[in-house]
């Protein structure tokens, strides 16, 4: 199983010393951080439907489906317009008023929008937070995954993990990250459906499947699932908010519209990316339900799809395979890890030292360091997992759903929106979330990011009264 797992690490570390040659004779900040603008369309599709499902949809969500039944995929299901949502409303207007402001964050089109550097502050801050929280979930993620196939200590795994992500990103920075994701893209959809074939055969068909799964628990079967909360009404509207509609206000999602070629470009990808996700998502969730049959008694449950792999797949082809899941982790978390430099050196030491941005070689320098330095944070964060890393994700996914939804839709669509408005959205959103979710405040049953998105959106409707409007 080392052998293609080996070879896979080898060609990505390829990619990445490509994509650093490229770099020669290209402004660095455009180079690194947006890839000069340069993706087509079935590169941005790959890259999109990649960044999102990471571990949560490939370790996290199928663990779900085997401990709560079918009804967690019909849940799963609802990511399926994700990318058509978040490319889709942002698109074009985010590829204009990017190359209009020479923006490469999404700090930099907040500022030119507002006018105002405490949202970028704020911004910063809350961007940060959450994606600390979801590398951590990547992180994690990747210690399951080798720990079980391969039979790595636990921390080994995160370690070489670690390596792995971090050297690679900092070597090509945002190139070598779509490219990768776009191989890894393939990689996941080629994986998945063989896993699938796989797990399919191993239980002995879709109706052997089913009759053992109902032996082990009918309600398995049911579409409100088993476990202390059903799977109904206001938490698949919850789920629906959080994973479909409130992805529109995700900052990894949204730079990638500021990165692509063309009209034609978007176009495309909207339909490929779109197809890519129902087809992971059905795919691994599915295959995480009918594992229940093959394994009836996990411990536990983000441990299924290793061990499916190591189980139905010969030892060659499981090694092949590994990186499909890999690859989801790997293009999960090198996008976030490009965007928190990004927030800290383009966004936050440029701010208080515009002068620097001449200084090219320091530039590359802090990139590097800062790359290398939340690397090492995360490893120690990563040390100590939950039992299912599908909850931390979903938490860390609202808190930037709460603080951003508003202030990039409504700056975007409406005219009159200032910086007053979006300050307070920001806040209320955030805090709220935080609240809500700490300590597990009901509102009439409803997940944290509910009230937390109509708390953000009355508080810009309120703060947009007092500000001063900015064409």
């Amino acid at each position: 199983m080392l052998i293609p797992l080996i070879a896979y690490l080898f060609f990505v570390f390829g990619v990445a010393y490509y994509a650093y040659r490229q770099r020669a004779g290209s402004s660095f900040l455009s180079e690194y951080y947006v890839g000069s603008r340069s993706m087509s369309g079935f590169v941005l599709a790959m890259t999109t439907a990649a960044t999102y499902l990471g571990a949560s949809s490939f370790i996290g969500g199928p663990g779900a489906a085997y401990k709560y039944g079918l009804g967690w995929v019909l849940l799963a299901m609802i990511q399926v317009p994700a990318v058509l949502l978040a490319l889709g409303v942002l698109g074009k207007k985010f590829a204009l008023l990017a190359r209009k402001y020479k923006a490469v964050t999404i700090n930099d089109l907040l500022l030119s929008r507002y006018q105002n550097k405490f949202v970028v502050w704020i911004s910063s801050l809350a961007l940060l937070l959450s994606f600390f929280a979801m590398m951590t979930v990547q992180f994690i993620g990747a210690g399951r995954l080798l720990e079980t196939t391969l039979g790595l200590d636990y921390r080994m795994a995160v370690v070489i993990f670690a390596c792995t992500v971090g050297i690679y990103t900092f070597i090509g920075g945002f190139r070598a990250v779509v490219m990768t994701d776009t191989i890894q893209g393939l990689v996941m959809i080629i994986g998945t459906a063989f896993l699938f074939g796989g797990v399919l055969y191993a239980a002995g068909g879709v109706e052997n499947a089913m009759n053992t799964i109902q032996g082990i628990d009918p309600q398995l079967l049911e579409p409100y699932g088993i476990g202390e909360r059903p799977l109904d009404f206001t938490f698949m509207t919850s789920f629906w908010v959080l994973v479909c509609f409130g992805l529109i206000g995700l900052p990894q999602l949204a730079v990638r519209s500021m990165a692509y070629k063309d009209s034609k470009s978007l176009h495309r990808a909207l339909v490929i990316g779109t197809l890519a996700v129902s087809v992971l998502v059905l795919g691994m969730h599915l295959t995480g339900v009918i594992g229940r049959a093959v394994i009836p008694d996990l411990k536990i449950p983000d441990q299924v799809i290793p061990t499916l792999m190591v189980q139905v797949l010969p030892p060659l082809v499981a090694g092949i395979f590994l990186a499909a899941p890999m690859a989801a982790i790997m293009s999960s978390i090198d996008s976030l890890l490009i965007q928190s430099s990004s927030t800290l050196i383009k966004d936050l030491y440029l701010a208080f030292k515009p002068n620097a941005v001449n200084n090219e070689n320091k530039l590359k320098w802090f990139s590097t360091i800062t790359t290398l330095t939340f690397t090492l944070l995360l490893v120690f964060a990563a040390l100590t997992p939950p039992e299912m890393l599908i909850w931390l994700n979903l938490l860390s996914l609202g808190g930037l759903e709460a603080t951003f939804l508003w202030v990039i839709v409504l700056g975007l669509y409406w005219e009159k929106a200032n910086a007053s408005g979006a300050i307070c959205s920001m806040i209320c959103g955030l805090v709220s979330y935080v609240i809500i979710a700490t300590f597990k405040i009901s509102v009439f049953g409803f997940h944290a990011i509910v009230p937390a998105l109509v708390i953000g959106l009355i508080g810009f409707l309120a703060g947009n009264m007092f500000g001063t409007k900015k064409s």
